[in-house]
This record gives C-alpha cells, sequence and structure tokens, in this order.
C-alpha cells in the first residue's frame, strides 16, 4: 500500500502523480475556463479567478522573511501570474498550543504589511487552535480571488499578431516555438535563505529570501505587451517550471547557463549542500515566455521596477528541442528534468 511521503508534497513528479491518481479522478476537475485539472497557479470559472495555498515553512522566521510574508506574497502572485489583478485574501490559522503569543503577533504584523504593500486586503478568516505536536507551531493558509487584469485583453492580441494562443489566459499551455524566456530575476535565494536558517545544515550564507508580491511589477510587464505564458517559479524551482511549459505547450525550451542570474552565495551553498539551484523554490521571482518582437521592452518594463531589476533573458521555445535542454557554460547540453521532490522540504 502506498503510503504519502514528503516528496508528494514537494511540487514535482511525485506530487502530479499523487494527485492524478489518488486525487483529481475524484473531484469535478473539468468546471470553469482553467479547471483544477490544468494545475495551473490558479483556477479560473465566470471570469473570476481564484487560488489557495497552505504555508508550512520551517523555521518560521528567516533571514528575508517569515511564514507571514510568505503567505501573502504566494498567493497574491499565484493571482498575478494567471493576468489577473488579485481583490482580497483569506487567512486562516491552526496555532500549536503553547505557541509563543509575541511570536504570532509579529506573524501577523508581518502579514499585515505585505498585504498592504501588495494593495491586497484581507477580508475574512478562521483560527484554529490544537493540541501540542498535532503541527509544528503554526501552519497558515492564505486564498485569494482576482479578476482580470485590464492589460491582459491588450497583452495577448499583441501575441495573437504573432501567432495562435490556446488560452485568453496566462497559462503553461501558451508557450509557442519561438517564444523568448525572461526570468525577472535572480533564482535560488528563498531556499538557500531558509537552508541557512536551519540548524545542521554547517554553513551561513549572505542571502536573504527573495519574497514579494509581483503583482505591481507584472501590471508593468502586461502594460508592454506580448507575454503569453507566465509562472512564479516556486516549489520545484525554474526547472519545474520550464518543464510545465514545455510539457503542456508541446514545445522545447532551450536555456543558457551563463545567462541564468544566480549569486554567488547561492551557487556556494547549492555546491556545498550538492543541490542544483534550478531546482530550488522562489518566492518573489516570475517566468515569462513573450513573443520576440516584445522581448527587449517586457525586460526593459521589468528591470524599471524593484522586483525586476535584475531579470534577464535566460532562452528560447524551440520546436527542434525535445523537453527542457541547457547549453552549459563549457559547450556541452543537458537535460533539465522536472525534480521528483523539493530538494529542500518546507520552504513554503
Amino acid at each position: 500500500m502506498t503510503k504519502v511521503s514528503m516528496a508528494h508534497g514537494a511540487g514535482g513528479r511525485s506530487m502530479q502523480r499523487l494527485l492524478r491518481e489518488r486525487v483529481l479522478p475524484h473531484l469535478l476537475t473539468d468546471k470553469g475556463e482553467v479547471p483544477l485539472s490544468a494545475l495551473d497557479d490558479s483556477g479560473v470559472i465566470d471570469d473570476i479567478v481564484m487560488t489557495t495555498d497552505s504555508h508550512t515553512v520551517k523555521p518560521l522566521f528567516f533571514p528575508g522573511g517569515d511564514i507571514g510574508s510568505l503567505s501573502v506574497a504566494g498567493t497574491v502572485n499565484d493571482i498575478s501570474v494567471m493576468g489577473a489583478t488579485p481583490i482580497a485574501l483569506s487567512l486562516a490559522m491552526v496555532i500549536e498550543e503553547g505557541m509563543e503569543a509575541d511570536d504570532l503577533e509579529k506573524i501577523a504584523r508581518s502579514i499585515g504589511r505585505t498585504a498592504n504593500k501588495a494593495g491586497v486586503p484581507i477580508i475574512t478568516g478562521d483560527t484554529k487552535v490544537v493540541e501540542r505536536g498535532a503541527v509544528d507551531k503554526l501552519i497558515l493558509n492564505t486564498s485569494a480571488f482576482g479578476k482580470r487584469s485590464p492589460a491582459l485583453d491588450a497583452n495577448l492580441a499583441i501575441v495573437a499578431k504573432h501567432r495562435t494562443i490556446h488560452s485568453r489566459w496566462l497559462e503553461d499551455r501558451n508557450v509557442a516555438d519561438g517564444d523568448v524566456i525572461i526570468v525577472s530575476g535572480t533564482l535560488g535565494d528563498h531556499g538557500v535563505a531558509i537552508l541557512s536558517a536551519r540548524k545542521g545544515y554547517g554553513f551561513d550564507a549572505d542571502v536573504v529570501s527573495d519574497i514579494a508580491p509581483l503583482n505591481g511589477m507584472i501590471v508593468r510587464a502586461l502594460a508592454v505587451g506580448g507575454i503569453a505564458a507566465m509562472k512564479d517559479p516556486t516549489r520545484g524551482g525554474l526547472a519545474n517550471t520550464l518543464n510545465e511549459f514545455s510539457e503542456k505547450s508541446k514545445v522545447g525550451i532551450e536555456i543558457e547557463e551563463e545567462k541564468i542570474p544566480i549569486r554567488q552565495a547561492v551557487r556556494s551553498a547549492c555546491n556545498l549542500l550538492g543541490i542544483d539551484p534550478l531546482e530550488i523554490g522562489n518566492e518573489g521571482k516570475a517566468v515569462m515566455a513573450v513573443v520576440p518582437g516584445k522581448a527587449d521592452d517586457v525586460l526593459a518594463a521589468l528591470r524599471a521596477t524593484p522586483e525586476g531589476r535584475e531579470a534577464a533573458i535566460i532562452g528560447k521555445a524551440m520546436k527542434s528541442v525535445r523537453g527542457v535542454v541547457m547549453r552549459t557554460r563549457v559547450g556541452g547540453r543537458r537535460i533539465v528534468e522536472a525534480p521528483i521532490a523539493d530538494p529542500v522540504p518546507r520552504i513554503c
């Protein structure tokens, strides 16, 4: 009998297999324009966009953020990368008996500060307290709903001038041959910041989490136009994101290692621990597929924002490539597979 393991919650192939085999067959997965079965960042029904996230990060506080800022930013970003404007959030807390009330208040303050920065209010919530040992201090769930961004139709109209699009939202399946792949900044910061805060890993990295609500940055990029698909590379990192683009769009993707922005401290930590930085989750980055004629303009718009100042073009979609392939610094080619599990568990 199969038992659920940590790998099943890590966002990679194991989790997707568990959901497709054990969960999705029992749910109404085909309802809505972007249904649950699409396994996208958000679902869409009657032009209402909705997402939900549960957060179990360990430790609760880490360089650059905490479980509170993480919960708000992650949920806001899931709505935004679909091409929607987040309108409101819900917050549910499951608190372990014995948790320090001062820590809870500190997290609540962080939640409020991040929601205010994003301009997305929390309008409802729920609180449960469970016996000591039933959860590890605190679990947060944030849900959000949004509406279609005013800039999305004009953005997709530009895409449609170049080729067929398969969805009126920025879904994974919209990527096509020739699209330019852009990342909005350095990768791996969040996962390495979490690891540096955990005891027993034996290293100190001068890295802070990249947690940030990206709705403002995304509005600037959509105003330029030409974005066909967008995703935030959380669990499973860039590797998982690009493989989802490739699999759902049925087009290969080639990226160039030397163009991928990764901080040296992140690279060093990953080398020390034997972790691929492309598989580490991020909480303040977006990956975009943009039609070639607009890629430079979108890149400039991203770099004009605080969240996107280190944005880079890292590759393109290609029919001649199968899956995701990376051209290495030494001139070779490496297959970039979707991770089976997350190399850094409980980072979100």
